[in-house]
C-alpha cells in the first residue's frame, strides 16, 4: 500500500508542473469603451508558465481580417498550437498575444472620415492601456510588436506608421494597403453613401490612410525605427499593392523583409506565415 502511495506521489510531482505550464487562450474577454460607447471583445494568448511565474512578457498585437473577429486567429489561425510549438522548439520567445475585435459596430481598424467612429483612438487610448495593465506585459517599445492579415495587415502597417514610437516590429500579411488615388477614394465614399461633414479634412485623411503616401510623407528615421516584415502569396489579389510598398520602401532605403511565397488569400497561407512572424518579432525582443 505504501509503495503504491509513493508511486502515486512521484507521478503527481512530475505531472502537476507540466499541467501548470500549459498555455491558455481566452477568446471572449470584454472591456468597456467610452470612446466607442460599447463593450468590446478581445482574445488573449498567455504562454506556458504565465500562471506560475512572476515575470513580465513581451506582447504581440495580432489583428484579424475582414469578416472575422477576435476569435479568427484562435479558431482558424490555430494561434495556440502554432505558438506553443514555436516556443517549445526555441524558434520564438514566450510572449503574450492580444487579439482585438474590429468587426463589431463598424468593421475596420481606423477612425471614420468624420471622426465619429474612433476605433484607432480606442485601440491606442483604451485597449492597449487596459491589457498592458491587466497582464504582466513589458510596455516599452522594444517589447511590443504588431502583426495582422488582410484588413488586419493594413491595420498593422498604418498603426506602425502612425505610432512608430510604440512598436519594435510590424508584420503586415497579405495587407490591404489602400493605394487608390485621391479621386478613387472620394468616389468610394460616394458609392458607399458616406456623408462627409467637412470636405477640408479629406486630403489629410486620405494621406493618413494611403500606404504610398505614408511612406512618402512620414519621418524617415521613425519609419526605420520599426523592423518590417511583409508576406504575401503569389496568387493573392493584394500581391500588387504589397509589391508597390516593397518598391517604395526600397527606394527610401527603409530596411525591411519582403516575402512572396506560393499561396493565396486564405488561412492555409496565413497559418504558415505565423511561425515566421513569431520568429521575426522574437528577434526584436532579444538583447543584441
Amino acid at each position: 500500500m505504501n509503495r503504491i502511495l509513493i508511486i502515486s506521489l512521484v507521478f503527481l510531482y512530475f505531472c502537476i508542473p507540466s499541467f501548470a505550464q500549459e498555455s491558455k487562450v481566452f477568446d471572449e474577454l470584454t472591456m468597456n469603451s467610452k470612446i466607442l460607447n460599447m463593450e468590446r471583445k478581445y482574445a488573449v494568448y498567455l504562454p506556458p508558465g504565465y500562471e506560475t511565474s512572476q515575470r513580465s512578457y513581451p506582447v504581440l498585437y495580432l489583428l484579424h481580417g475582414g469578416g472575422d473577429d477576435q476569435t479568427g486567429w484562435v479558431q482558424f489561425g490555430e494561434v495556440q498550437l502554432i505558438t506553443d510549438k514555436a516556443i517549445q522548439e526555441g524558434k520564438a520567445t514566450a510572449m503574450i498575444i492580444v487579439m482585438p475585435d474590429a468587426n463589431t459596430g463598424k468593421r475596420g481598424y481606423f477612425n471614420d472620415v468624420n471622426n465619429e467612429w474612433r476605433y484607432e483612438d480606442f485601440f491606442f487610448e483604451e485597449l492597449m492601456p487596459e491589457v498592458e495593465k491587466k497582464y504582466r506585459i513589458k510596455s516599452e517599445k522594444r517589447y511590443r510588436a504588431i502583426a495582422g492579415l488582410s484588413m488586419g495587415g493594413g491595420g498593422t502597417f498604418f498603426y506602425a506608421m502612425h505610432r512608430p514610437e510604440l512598436f519594435s516590429s510590424a508584420c503586415p500579411l497579405s495587407a490591404s494597403v489602400r493605394n487608390a488615388t485621391f479621386e478613387d477614394f472620394k468616389q468610394g465614399l460616394q458609392n458607399n453613401k458616406v456623408e462627409v461633414k467637412n470636405e477640408s479634412t479629406l486630403q489629410a485623411y486620405f494621406e493618413r490612410h494611403n500606404a504610398l503616401q505614408q511612406i512618402e510623407l512620414n519621418d524617415l528615421e521613425k519609419m526605420k525605427s520599426v523592423k518590417w516584415y511583409f508576406d504575401c502569396g503569389d496568387d493573392d489579389f493584394l500581391y500588387e499593392g504589397n509589391s508597390l510598398i516593397h518598391i517604395a520602401m526600397k527606394k527610401k532605403e527603409i530596411p525591411h523583409e519582403f516575402r512572396i511565397r506560393d499561396g493565396a488569400h486564405n488561412w492555409t497561407y496565413w497559418r504558415t506565415s505565423l511561425p515566421e512572424v513569431l520568429g521575426f518579432v522574437s528577434e526584436t525582443f532579444h538583447q543584441k
